[in-house]
């Protein structure tokens, strides 16, 4: 929307000084609601009187349940307008109606949109760009409202994909990220995600491409397909792989079509053929039904598992869902639980990446670190790496040595001086 607008002639500025402020908003956790909501509220108290200030809504959250669009009317009601997910194309022609006086909208559309048509101009110092390939999902999770929103499965045009990430290579973009709500459920025009990657991978531009969010049935049923994908020169080895339970009984109550036992054998596979490879992967705590032994069984996966990159949820019944009916786990026995899976997983990550100590290899420099003169990259493995006392560009590879590591984060030298 921000790229639409300023192709139109819009001019981005700061919040005190913009007629149009736009809202994206979330809402797949309680946590994230109650975010959104604070904001709303607070913008409605400094600008709600304001008639030169114009709120638009935009985002998930006044789609995910039937009275979400009332409340969120409620929460904010001096909006100019409430828009959805499948016209936001349209951003500059809201704008225009809103400014000839028109206020109070709310837009609905009657079609999905293929958001990989939408060639985005990027600024110079930008090196990630960003491309959906489908929106929606095909699964029944009790606890997702989401899919309320998104809808179902909707697999963008492969040819339109492809030429959306050359449009961004041209640019000068050195880091891909190809997402969705789940990247494994990719066909299209007989193109499925292995031919799809395979197709940017063969673009003749030096980059990294990163895969959005998989689903743990493709070990199962397409184990082949990421073996292969694994294998592509410029992908990251990196799967995002949102597990949820280490319990199949928990796993069937929230209604994931996986067994903990039927993706033990292909995650080793995995790990075997690429020793290097990342893995992130997302639990629950406290899933209604959840028991201390359900629980066990989850840090004993984790130990198993020893992923990279671990995100916690403490479950929040969302509206809309089958999950919100269940009988609930106390909040206090979430917050116990999901505190001694974080404390576990500190431990387990200090031993995790001892083995990069002395890798070499090209890292790609992305931005200036948390530190004067420090450089924050990644390497083939998306792999935090940073270097002290960096005086070069952004957007380019070096050759790098690690030296030191510190948990999920390495440390490195550059191995040849810069021109």
């Amino acid at each position: 929307m921000a790229d639409l607008l300023r192709k139109a002639d819009f001019t981005q500025t700061r919040l005190e000084e913009a007629t149009f402020v736009i809202i994206n908003t979330c809402g797949v956790k309680q946590q994230t609601e109650n975010k959104i909501v604070a904001r709303l509220k607070e913008l409605q108290a400094t600008y709600g009187k304001d008639p030169d200030k114009k709120l638009i809504i935009a985002g998930c959250l006044p789609h995910i349940s039937s009275k979400y669009l009332q409340k969120i009317q409620e929460i904010l009601p001096s909006f100019a307008a409430i828009i959805d997910l499948d016209n936001i194309h349209e951003i500059e022609d809201i704008c225009d109606r809103i400014l000839k006086g028109e206020k109070d909208l709310i837009l609905l559309s009657d079609h999905l949109l293929d958001k990989s048509e939408f060639l985005i101009d990027y600024p110079q110092t930008k090196n990630t760009g960003i491309v959906p390939i489908s929106e929606g999902c095909l699964g029944a999770c009790t606890y997702c409202c989401v899919k309320n929103a998104r809808g179902k499965l909707q697999c963008y045009n492969p040819e339109t994909i492809v030429r959306n990430v050359e449009h961004q290579l041209r640019q000068g973009i050195k880091q891909i990220y190809l997402t969705s709500q789940d990247c494994s459920l990719y066909e299209s025009k007989s193109t499925n995600l292995y031919h799809l990657v395979r197709r940017v991978n063969e673009l003749d531009y030096e980059f990294f491409l990163r895969l959005g969010m998989i689903n743990p049935r493709m070990l199962k049923d397409h184990l082949d397909q990421l073996l292969s994908i694994l294998e592509l020169e410029q992908i990251y080895q990196f799967l995002h792989i949102p597990i949820q339970s280490g319990s199949s009984k928990i796993l069937k109550t929230m209604q994931r079509p996986y067994t903990i036992s039927e993706i033990v054998d292909p995650i080793e596979t995995l790990r075997k053929k690429f020793p290097h490879l990342t893995l992130s992967t997302d639990i629950i705590c406290g899933f209604p039904g959840e028991t201390e032994y359900d629980f066990y069984r989850t840090l004993n996966f984790i130990k198993w598992l020893r992923p990279e990159i671990l995100n916690i949820s403490k479950f929040t019944p969302r509206p809309g869902t089958k999950a919100k009916k269940m009988e609930q786990v106390d909040g206090q026995i979430i917050k116990q639980r999901s505190a001694r899976l974080s404390h576990l997983f500190r431990i387990l990550l200090e031993k995790t990446n001892l083995s990069w100590g002395g890798w070499q290899g090209k890292v790609l420099m992305l931005h200036q670190g948390s530190e004067p003169h420090q450089a924050f990259g990644r390497n083939f493995a998306y792999k935090n790496v940073f270097i002290n006392d960096y005086k070069g560009e952004y957007g380019v590879f070096r050759d790098v040595e690690i030296n030191r590591v510190e948990g999920f984060n390495l440390f490195g030298k550059l191995l040849k001086k810069e021109k």
